[in-house]
């Protein structure tokens, strides 16, 4: 479907871009090129939430019934992410090749398969690439290792830290990669990856690492191909690099918000705000490839901040807060150890007595309201006072 085609199916099947459309003045035959989308506003992820409140569940982006859907996922929010028709509904296939994942390939999957969209997304592009695919989901360091050995899987997809965590549990058990473990590519995303890691599990382990940009509202948006020399926005994607303020497109080479449109009738999120601060490059790419590249991401627009791939935001801590009792404020402090996000839930409190109890129910709601484990420290009344951020990202990516 060409871009106006699909800009008129969208706007007749979904009452939600319908009303963006009457925001903006404007109506479909005014939008016929990708430079045309600047003439409507952005949506972002907080709307998208509020929206899927007051219409639920999919705010009114839907274009098709529900019963027609393959699956349907919940993000942190919630927000309800619809999956339509196609072996590889969320794009990532395109992506996979460029990082040389080839028929035969045994791959094993260790993004999550519960609630969330990441495991089933790189299962059905996996499957869709001719790769055999092990469903592993998160955690079980050993297993997982008896796994890639016994299966010689030869490719893993997943964040960075885990594969870090696996190889160094590897060097624990006296498993050698290459050599007992048959590893040759890794594709990540979902976390930053640090170029000192990418060259560590080059050098040391002999592995190939790739990584790739979406989200789980979009699916794929942009990856990297063998140059690394930045993302190539994937072909059913329509990126912008704007203004948070404004909405409008800024000039090759300066930061601003990445705006995405996916070219999908059934779930039109047109001008999508991600939230994520971008650069988008000029030139071409060394490999040939044409179209738009995003050097990278650098940051947040918003106050959201993601933690072990999944993002955590102010409200999320508050409601925690709120619901801990004999407890005084609370705040989220993010770190990064040996490559490895660690989450900290900073606590005040007046009772040393119930200090034990108070850790455990805050472990327990950590899990359920941000989806983490977390390490809860507590601190002395007056330590937290008067501090506006309940979120603090300690991380240093230089």
């Amino acid at each position: 479907m060409d871009f106006a085609g699909f800009i008129d199916a969208a706007f007749k099947g979904s009452p939600a871009l319908r009303a963006k459309f009457a925001e903006a003045g404007a109506g479909p035959a005014e939008v016929r090129t990708p430079e045309d989308l600047v003439k409507l506003p952005v949506t972002r992820k907080s709307e998208l939430a509020a929206r899927q409140k007051e219409d639920v569940p999919f705010g009114g982006f839907l274009t098709v019934p529900v019963k027609t859907l393959q699956r349907v996922f919940v993000s942190p929010g919630p927000i309800y992410d619809p999956q339509g028709p196609g072996e590889d509904y969320w794009g990532w296939q395109e992506a996979l090749a460029a990082a040389g994942f080839r028929p035969g390939d045994v791959v094993q999957n260790t993004f999550s398969y519960h609630l969330t969209p990441a495991g089933m997304m790189f299962d059905g592009a996996l499957r869709a690439r001719g790769c055999v695919v092990v469903p592993a989901g998160v955690g079980n360091s050993e297993l997982q290792l008896q796994v890639m050995r016994d299966l010689g899987v030869t490719g893993y997809i997943g964040v960075p830290s885990f594969l870090y965590v696996l190889l160094k549990k590897a060097d624990e058990l006296g498993l050698t990669c290459p050599g007992d473990l048959k590893l040759q590519k890794a594709w990540v995303a979902a976390e930053k990856l640090s170029e000192d890691l990418r060259a560590l599990l080059a050098e040391r382990y002999g592995i190939a690492v790739f990584q790739g940009y979406g989200t789980a509202d979009t699916g794929c948006v942009a990856y990297e191909c063998e140059m690394r020399k930045g993302f190539h926005v994937a072909s059913r994607a329509v990126l912008e690099i704007v203004d948070p303020e404004t909405g409008q497109p800024v000039p090759d080479g300066e930061a601003g918000e990445v705006v995405v449109t996916i070219l999908d009738p059934v779930y039109p999120l047109v001008r999508f705000g991600t939230g994520d601060l971008g650069i988008a490059a000029a030139g071409s790419c060394p490999c040939g490839r044409a179209g738009k590249r995003l050097l990278g991401i650098y940051g947040r627009t918003s106050d959201g901040v993601k933690v072990r791939g999944l993002f955590i935001y102010p409200h999320q801590v508050a409601e925690l807060q709120a619901r801990l009792r004999n407890a005084g404020p609370c705040r989220a402090v993010v770190t990064q150890t040996d490559f490895r996000d660690r989450l900290t839930l900073q606590i005040e409190t007046p009772d040393a007595a119930r200090v034990p109890d108070l850790k455990d129910r805050a472990r327990a709601l950590a899990k359920e309201l941000l989806r983490l484990t977390v390490d809860v420290e507590t601190v002395r009344p007056g330590t937290l006072s008067g501090s506006d951020k309940l979120i603090i990202d300690e991380r240093s990516w230089k």
